[in-house]
């Protein structure tokens, strides 16, 4: 078999790479996160954790507001970033595309808000690369998965597809090899 199709991405992987990359674009500070909201292996919509549109960015202000730095400095004031979740189903919504029956790809374990806002919008999995939830939120996540509203499963990428994919990153992927 051709050794370059033997190293081809699962599903799973191609997906969390995808989170990965819009990740970067993230202007959190404290928690970069990317996610892909997928339906029949066909992306449907990305997200990033980040202030809303048109609003100052935590990369430009330091943190959520002006002189911290840290985001825990802000203890009495709330978050400004809208979780990446929720910025790929707004992008869905905003362009009317629908996420009912679909999967989400996210580099880090929902939240519970977020947990609730996928359920009603009709998302089925989920798929996350870094635990979040415990204690009682761990509890009320687990009540969701034994309704049956919702799976969640968690994923990782293999070295070997994460080496492959920096050298694509890192390389030109175009261009036509020697015989």
């Amino acid at each position: 078999m051709n050794e370059s199709i033997e190293k081809r991405p699962t599903w799973d992987e191609y997906f969390l790479m995808i989170a990965k990359l819009a990740a970067t674009r993230s202007t959190c500070l404290a928690f970069p996160v990317g996610a892909v909201i997928v339906k029949d292996r066909q992306v449907l919509a990305t997200g990033y954790n980040g202030s809303p549109s048109g609003t100052v960015h935590c990369t430009a202000q330091g943190f959520c507001y002006p002189g911290l730095r840290t985001c825990r400095e802000s203890g009495e004031f709330p978050s400004r970033a809208i979780h990446a979740e929720a910025n790929a189903i707004a992008q869905a919504a905003k362009h009317g595309i629908s996420t009912n029956g679909g999967s989400i790809y996210v580099t880090l374990e929902p939240c519970l808000s977020c947990l609730k806002l996928m359920i009603s919008s009709g998302i089925k999995e989920v798929f996350y690369e870094t635990d979040f939830n415990s204690g009682s939120k761990a509890v009320a996540r687990d009540a969701f998965i034994e309704d049956g509203v919702i799976t969640l499963k968690k994923i990782h990428l293999s070295p070997e597809t994460a080496e492959r994919a920096a050298l694509f990153l890192l390389h030109p992927t175009s261009i036509l090899s020697s015989p």
